[in-house]
């Protein structure tokens, strides 16, 4: 048996940390894609099988009214804010403020983010180069990624330089070699909530309802709070 998930790259970490206990209870397995929650619904839309989506609640909710989510079936994990990112062991830089963020960015020599069409920290991104006025200035030195998680690793993966980084606070902190130096700013906050929801096309809904309670059950209100969902 096994559980088939479409799942934007920020609950990565979530479904990873709660695959063995599912397996232990249930017996199936986790066949999980995680990328750009646009890339996630497209392929959904397009008639990839799932048994769960897991993508923003503006997204989940779009995808109900078109049929392709059950009635009913959606639950919040929490919200999700957008961070900045460096090499784990490297100089926090300050981003406190729009003048800090500029010019930490205008001192890094590669900009790593996800996907400015289609995955939701990356799309958030590019406007706060364009609030900041340093979108054309920085642009030779941006390197964008699928999700946020494979910008994270190549950002890591870095060997030399003075690299930064920008996504969502969970796959920071799920990604091995980079900090979280902390959200953005507060004039350019961004605080997404994410939602499950069973696919109307489910093979496996009784399945798809037992990983939903884990999911958002009291038991995992703390891992959902340490791997970076509020609420």
């Amino acid at each position: 048996m096994k559980l088939t998930i479409l799942s934007g790259g920020a609950a990565n970490g979530l479904v990873a940390a709660l695959s063995s206990q599912f397996k232990a209870e249930t017996g199936a397995d986790i066949a999980g894609t995680f990328g750009a929650v646009g890339a996630m619904r497209d392929k959904l839309v397009g008639g990839a099988n799932a048994d769960l989506l897991i993508l923003t609640a503006a997204l989940i909710g779009e995808l109900t009214k078109s049929g392709h989510v059950v009635a009913g079936s959606a639950s919040d994990l929490g919200a999700v804010a957008t961070g900045v990112a460096v090499r784990s062991g490297d100089p926090a830089p300050a981003i406190g403020g729009a003048d800090a963020l500029r010019a930490a960015l205008r001192a890094a020599d590669g900009i790593y983010f996800p996907d400015p069409r289609l995955a939701t920290a990356g799309i958030h991104f590019a406007k706060v180069l364009e609030r900041l006025g340093i979108a054309d200035e920085v642009a030779p030195r941006l390197r964008t990624f699928p999700n946020g998680q494979t910008a994270m690793a190549a950002l890591a993966a870095q060997p030399g330089g003075r690299p930064i980084g920008c996504t969502q606070i969970t796959e920071i902190l799920n990604t091995e070699g980079v900090a979280l130096v902390g959200d953005l700013p507060a004039e350019f906050a961004l605080a997404t909530v994410y939602t499950v929801g069973i696919c109307a096309r489910a093979q496996s809904p009784e399945l798809a309802r037992r990983f939903v309670a884990l999911l958002t059950g009291e038991d995992s209100r703390e891992l959902r709070r340490t791997l970076g969902f509020a609420g």
